[in-house]
């Protein structure tokens, strides 16, 4: 039997790997407080509340506070369980360390993102440019982004302007359940890409999951402003705030 102390442990263990968990704790009833349970997105994973009705209504209050990010104290009549949710932070991809991505990987830290920027060439992809950011990754996007382990947390931008390297970072994006995937380039770009993409075996409505021409429409000229406005339809995406109707933009 798994003891309230490796549970702990294993909810730490969860947190320190940047994995979505949850660790159920009873705090007041008549049965056995300090019972605990761990669970995740798929539902528990080890442990017991004591008692098998509290277990299940644990376990479904549990999944809807994963999705918001939450933490309470739950009350199930004399017994009051808190549970501790832990999610972890957004991750900014960017596949591309040209000069845009410069100004992006500063705002996305700014904004609590953690940053990955990754690139095949090096004389672009290199600690001097790049100072501040959590991983600088030098490779090719079909071998770097399979390694990243793409999640619901991933947002990827993809902007080397060589479509031998965004063409199969786009692959791997798209296959991903990354909630946001931008692209840089013109209109004629795009219209190539998606060939190349339907070539690549993509369906239209994986393709169609690409923010193109990327970023919000504010007159971006410059690779600083063309930042921001990236950064802002990704914040965007992440608070909900981005139209789901098929005809994208902001609500």
């Amino acid at each position: 039997m798994v003891t309230s102390g490796e549970l702990f442990g294993e909810f730490v263990e969860k947190v320190r790997e940047g994995k979505p968990a949850a660790l159920a704790t009873v705090i007041e009833g008549p049965g056995a407080t300090g019972a605990r349970m761990l669970l995740d997105r798929s539902g528990i994973l080890g442990g017991t509340l004591g008692d098998e009705a509290l277990d299940r209504s644990v376990r479904e209050r549990t999944a809807a506070l994963l999705r918001e990010g939450a933490s309470e104290v739950f009350e199930a009549g004399p017994v009051r369980v808190f549970i501790e949710v832990h999610l972890p932070p957004p991750r900014l991809v960017i596949v591309g360390a040209v000069h845009i991505a410069i100004t992006l990987g500063r705002l996305a830290r700014e904004m609590g993102f953690r940053v990955v920027v990754s690139d095949a060439r090096g004389r672009f992809a290199t600690p001097e440019r790049f100072p501040d950011v959590d991983e600088l990754i030098l490779g090719w996007p079909s071998e770097v982004l399979p390694q990243l382990q793409l999640d619901e947390f991933s947002y990827v931008v993809v902007i080397t302007h060589d479509a031998k390297l965004d063409n199969p970072a786009l692959v791997a994006a798209l296959r991903s359940p990354a909630p946001y995937v931008g692209a840089l380039g013109s209109k004629r770009t795009h219209a190539r890409r998606m060939k190349a993409l339907r070539e690549a075996g993509l369906s239209d409505e994986e393709i169609g999951r690409i923010h193109a021409p990327i970023g919000l429409e504010i007159g971006a000229r410059t690779p600083q402003e063309i930042a921001l406005a990236t950064m802002a339809e990704i914040v965007a995406v992440r608070n909900g705030a981005w139209a789901a109707d098929g005809a994208g933009g902001p609500r």
